[in-house]
């Protein structure tokens, strides 16, 4: 069973949400590829997070909602490393990581004007983009005439 896992805030998810798979990791390895299970599965129960508040819960599971399975679960998995003890460390820093990504508020956007300079860069390119056009049409009318 993997450990407790601690997020700043208090957050915490218990032992208890967390479920450990193991199996053989794909791609290269050597003969050692074959015998050991390195690949790590860590499925986490959302609704047993403890400290998250409803907007924090909103957010991880707007982070995570292709990482669901069909009982609401988040899963993880790693296997970059050939030791399972990293590819297990890897998992919890994965789920740590998106735990206190969901913790913190998105800024606000204030509405801003734009700048004069932006504002005038906008009408020269479409000065000149107009003027693309009438030279155009200057061409296609000299031609059938």
């Amino acid at each position: 069973m993997p450990d407790a896992i601690f997020v700043e805030g208090g957050v915490l998810v218990p032992e208890d949400a967390l479920e450990l798979r193991t199996s053989r990791s794909s791609g290269a390895g050597g003969q050692n590829v074959n015998k050991v299970s390195s690949k790590v599965e860590l499925r986490v129960d959302l609704g047993r997070i403890r400290g998250l508040d409803e907007a924090s819960q909103r957010r991880l599971h707007h982070l995570v909602a292709r990482r669901l399975d069909a009982f609401g679960r988040l899963i993880v998995t790693s296997q970059r490393s050939r030791d399972q003890h990293h590819n297990l460390e890897d998992a919890r820093r994965k789920i740590h990581d998106w735990i206190a990504k969901a913790l913190t508020a998105p800024k606000k956007r204030s509405r801003s004007a734009p700048s004069a300079n932006a504002r005038e860069r906008r009408l020269a390119a479409k000065r000149i983009h107009s003027q693309r056009k009438a030279d155009r049409k200057l061409i296609l009318e000299e031609d059938i005439e």
